[in-house]
């Protein structure tokens, strides 16, 4: 016997016929937020950015690979890390994919992190990912676009007063917490136009749910993302969780 409401079919197609107008309405808002994010200005890139990469050194507007606009995920895996963050794999994990259809529409898409390239190789060969991943150690690039943080943004933290899943991703990734807030999710794009690469976007935290496609997925489930107060807990690398 379940305590959720159970109605008769007539009932519940005059409900369902209710939502599906203000899920319209939802759609039709992110559509107009769509058109003002790319109205946007743009930034033009002023420093001269390098990063290593399975090519060897490249340029920032080598990254393009040949097409014009750049979407950037900045992959929380820091210098102190010993593995990628659970919670970041999980949104790899649905990136490759999506990059012959990306490339389709003239987007290069990849992972940066400010760890040394060879630890990043290290693990995506393990988590078998075939989107580009290029390092942006000994440069500004994850610091000036937010997905890093200076060493003393990280001091004297109240440990105790933040969510648990700080300090389970902390353990995951072999860092301590500090070392684990060193860094940040974020997602930033660009674009390059007549030799010059202009910043277009960029988003953190809440804002690169639109990475995680399998919460979406999970609205629209009975139980919906069932999470509770254990928000994000239950999320593994996906050579982790139980057979």
């Amino acid at each position: 016997m379940t305590d959720h409401k159970v109605v008769s079919q007539a009932e519940w197609q005059a409900l369902r016929a209710d939502l599906l107008q203000r899920e319209k309405e939802h759609t039709r808002a992110g559509d107009e937020l769509a058109r003002q994010r790319q109205e946007l200005p743009w930034v033009a890139v002023e420093k001269d950015y390098r990063f290593d990469t399975d090519e060897g050194p490249r340029a920032l507007a080598e990254l393009f690979d040949g097409r014009s606009q750049l979407l950037v995920y900045h992959f929380m895996f820091g210098p102190s890390y010993q593995a990628g963050c659970p919670v970041n794999s999980s949104m790899a994990d649905g990136m490759d994919g999506l990059l012959p259809h990306l490339h389709a529409r003239d987007v290069t898409l990849l992972l940066v992190s400010s760890a040394p390239l060879a630890k990043l190789q290290a693990y995506k060969q393990r988590m078998g990912w075939h989107i580009p991943w290029v390092s942006a150690a000994g440069t500004d690039f994850n610091l000036d676009y937010g997905g890093s943080y200076p060493p003393e943004a990280t001091g004297g933290l109240d440990e105790a007063a933040l969510p648990p899943i700080v300090a389970q991703n902390a353990k995951a990734t072999g860092t301590d917490i500090p070392g684990y807030l060193s860094e940040a999710p974020a997602m930033s794009a660009f674009i390059l136009a007549n030799g010059t690469i202009y910043q277009t976007y960029t988003t953190t935290w809440r804002g690169v749910e639109f990475m995680m496609p399998y919460y979406p997925i999970l609205d629209r489930a009975p139980k919906g993302r069932d999470e509770g107060d254990a928000w994000q807990r239950w999320i593994r690398r996906h050579d982790e969780y139980p057979a």
